[in-house]
């Protein structure tokens, strides 16, 4: 079953698109990602097998290029702003399932949206730290995207948990917080130097 889940705008950066596909399919297996015009059969119900993969993915990779936010219509309309937008329910579908949802950036300059122009229930997007696929150094871009998703679908990314295992050190007692007191005079400022000091202004 399907591990990766690219979600994408067909209109929006599809060179680069199918190049983080084919490095992604060569790292992993193809069989591990899971691209719509390539993994959903013909004469199989479109929108059973889209929604159920991204509620059951464990990672969905949100390919975000120039056209990706502003999108639009023949009637002019974005099409993040209509209900049936199949990349609005696909993210908000993951995201509501809990799943791991990265934006990876395609491009030099794209920037990610913030949440307050995405619709509310896909908002959470705005606020997630993303990877980045430059275009002038591509193939490092796709080198750095591969092993960060190897680390992630391992649990072995900084910031995940992970099993110790047996012999491992135990965790030192960080013991009570230190409070430091800081004289700030002439306009100058104070600031936090680590999570477990706390400065007191006098």
């Amino acid at each position: 079953m399907p591990s990766v889940f690219l979600s994408f705008r067909k209109q929006d950066s599809r060179w680069m698109r199918e190049r983080v596909f084919c490095a992604l399919s060569d790292r992993l297996g193809a069989e591990k990602i899971f691209k719509s015009s390539q993994s959903i059969p013909p004469g199989a119900d479109f929108a059973e097998i889209l929604l159920s993969q991204a509620a059951e993915c464990k990672l969905m990779c949100v390919l975000i290029g120039p056209g990706w936010l502003d999108a639009r219509g023949e009637d002019g309309v974005r099409l993040l702003d209509r209900a049936h937008d199949w990349v609005r329910l696909e993210i908000a579908t993951a995201l509501r399932a809990g799943n791991r949802v990265v934006p990876v950036l395609l491009g030099d300059a794209t920037m990610l949206p913030d949440a307050s122009v995405l619709p509310v229930e896909m908002a959470e997007l705005g606020r997630l730290q993303f990877l980045r696929v430059p275009e002038t150094h591509l193939p490092d871009g796709l080198q750095h995207l591969g092993d960060a998703l190897t680390a992630l679908l391992s649990g072995t990314a900084a910031g995940t948990a992970t099993d110790p295992g047996q012999g491992s050190a135990p965790t030192a007692d960080p013991g009570p917080p230190t409070t430091m007191t800081a004289h700030v005079s002439g306009g100058g400022s104070a600031y936090q130097a680590a999570r477990d000091q706390t400065i007191r202004l006098t």
